[in-house]
């Protein structure tokens, strides 16, 4: 296992197969990274993408407990449940920035319209998150301009 830094922050890299895989975990620990991944991991349609990437390339992947986590993430007491373990407390928007409360309150409407639209979930999945990258970039970008005089 090799590690790399990050903002003075070592992230390991594990390499398999000629391929790279970075922790999820140690960039969690970042203060930085805490909050925007613990949100993402909270999501339902995060947890199912999860399970999808399991069930394709993981062949011990146990579904029926996955079954179990999946039917309840995305409720309060999943989301309370993954607050507590990182020691956090109250509402999750609370520990949101003012650009990630625009982007998910966009994302919210366009996954309304995907919906209405017909788009099945593993579509509007990847969709909301291609969109959601970009206006997160969009919106970390702003952060140095004036836009009102």
């Amino acid at each position: 296992m090799a590690k790399i830094k990050v903002q003075n922050r070592e992230i390991t890299v594990v390499s398999h197969n000629n391929d790279d895989y970075i922790s999820l975990t140690d960039m969690a620990r970042s203060q930085l990274q805490e909050h925007i991944i613990f949100r993402w991991l909270s999501l339902k349609n995060t947890i199912e993408y999860l399970g999808e990437w399991e069930m394709l390339y993981n062949p011990i992947f146990n579904c029926t407990e996955f079954g179990t986590i999946k039917n309840i993430s995305g409720s309060n007491n999943f989301v309370l449940s993954v607050k507590t373990c990182l020691g956090l407390k109250g509402n999750i928007r609370d520990y949101a920035t003012i650009n990630e409360l625009i982007c998910l309150s966009n994302m919210e409407n366009i996954n309304a319209v995907l919906i209405n639209d017909g788009l099945p979930q593993s579509k509007r999945v990847l969709k909301l998150n291609q969109i959601a990258i970009q206006q997160m970039e969009i919106l970390e970008g702003l952060g140095s301009k004036k836009l009102l005089k």
